[in-house]
């Protein structure tokens, strides 16, 4: 593959950072029995669970990936599965290669607010983990009806940060059958690339690819050009754990008057600008090419794209890929900062499962505005799911080059069988 990782330049000390594993199962999904006991430890966690780290000594995703190598060639009809366990949402998309591309067959997302308040609290709740576990109940029905045979299954800040986050991957994969990998923000960063880059638009100038998520809030500088199909080259990247629902819960839902509103707003800004502030400094001479891009893929950048072309409702195909100018999304985020939770939750395409989120967004959004003012902004509704399915295919093509390969080399044709 293309891709490089980023130079983990801001990587936290703390115990409850995720690895850079990232596992792919040859794994049909058959729920398995329900055990009698929901943790493996004395103290009630799983055996993972109890030492101090999270799989930091576990192999890079491009090697586990690369283990598929000794694996049939999919056959017809069979399919490739990514799902993402976010903060906020659940989201699955299931494949069938098409050429170097794929075709989506099946897709499922839910709001699953897995993070509601983990920021004060530093634990899952027990109904955030209910509600997630019914979403993933769903996800593992259809991964066994659409007959997938590789599948990658990752969870983002909120398992990474939550003091049972271990503990609950635990009971996903005794409840649902589905294995949930908790990744670090350097592979999260490095799979939202891979899943949209191709999206950016065209010109000679650096660019910025920014995730704004439910828990956490990536950004990458890659390489000036790297338009079209190649995976442009990861400069620096940093992420913050300041996302839609973690800023919300810290700085509260006090919005009683228009003034609370504005300082509300303004508090969020500041604190998202001051984590940003190392990798600000770092790209400080490059933002001032006069032709840099910028290109987000996160629920808050597809909503403000829909009221920005005023849709009655949510259009996938008008909003990926949209360029808008950025002095509009600063205006649209303007007007949602101080309106009040019922008059975001009555326009189009926000509601009420947005309505007390999308404000963080905005501010996360302007703050990555200041320390990257590209004059317009691209729009992608898509991002890690689909950079798990690339990053699965180009692995398999990969490995078949290498039996090809191995198979000339013991002059054989290509096929397994001994040349005549």
């Amino acid at each position: 593959m293309a891709e490089t990782l980023p130079p983990d330049r801001n990587r936290s000390a703390g115990k409850n950072r995720g690895g850079k594993s990232g596992k792919v199962a040859d794994f049909r999904y058959k729920r398995p029995p329900q055990p009698d006991a929901r943790a493996g430890g004395r103290d009630g966690r799983s055996p993972a669970a109890n030492g101090h780290g999270r799989r930091g000594s576990a192999p890079r995703a491009e090697q586990d990936l690369a283990a598929i190598g000794a694996m049939k060639p999919a056959a017809h009809g069979e399919a490739y599965a990514a799902l993402d366990l976010g903060t906020n949402n659940c989201r699955l998309l299931i494949a069938r290669p098409s050429g170097r591309d794929f075709t989506v067959i099946d897709a499922f997302s839910r709001v699953v607010k897995l993070g509601e308040g983990l920021a004060t609290s530093g634990r899952l709740s027990d109904a955030a983990m209910e509600r997630t576990l019914a979403a993933l109940t769903i996800c593992a029905d259809k991964l066994q009806r659409r007959n997938v045979r590789l599948a990658r299954s990752v969870a983002t800040e909120a398992c990474r940060r939550a003091e049972n986050g271990i503990e609950f991957i635990e009971r996903v994969r005794q409840e649902t059958g589905i294995a949930l990998d908790i990744i670090s923000a350097e592979e999260e960063a490095r799979l939202a690339v891979l899943g949209c880059h191709i999206l950016l638009e065209s010109g000679d100038g650096p660019a910025v690819i920014f995730d704004i998520g439910g828990g956490s809030t990536e950004l990458v500088l890659v390489e000036a050009g790297g338009e079209g199909s190649r995976v442009p080259r990861i400069l620096d990247w940093q992420s913050v754990p300041w996302g839609v629902v973690s800023l919300t819960d810290t700085v509260g839902r006090s919005e009683d008057s228009e003034t609370a509103r504005i300082a509300r707003f303004a508090q969020m800004r500041q604190m998202v600008a001051d984590s940003f502030a190392p990798f600000t400094a770092r790209v400080a001479g490059a933002a001032k090419h006069p032709d840099i891009r910028l290109l987000g893929t996160s629920g808050t950048v597809t909503t403000l794209a829909s009221l920005y072309l005023e849709l009655p409702s949510y259009d996938r195909k008008a909003v990926d890929g949209l360029i808008v100018p950025a002095a509009e999304m600063r205006e649209i985020s303007a007007r949602l900062s101080v309106m009040t939770p019922y008059e975001r939750s009555t326009l189009p395409c926000i509601g009420q499962d947005r309505a007390d989120l999308v404000v963080a967004g905005c501010a996360i959004l302007e703050a990555i505005l200041d320390l990257w003012p590209a004059r317009r902004l691209g729009v992608a509704d898509r991002g890690i799911r689909e950079g798990i399915l690339r990053s699965i295919m180009a692995a398999e093509r990969q490995s078949e080059r290498t039996l090809k390969a191995l198979h000339r080399q013991r002059g054989g044709n290509g096929s397994g069988r001994p040349a005549r």
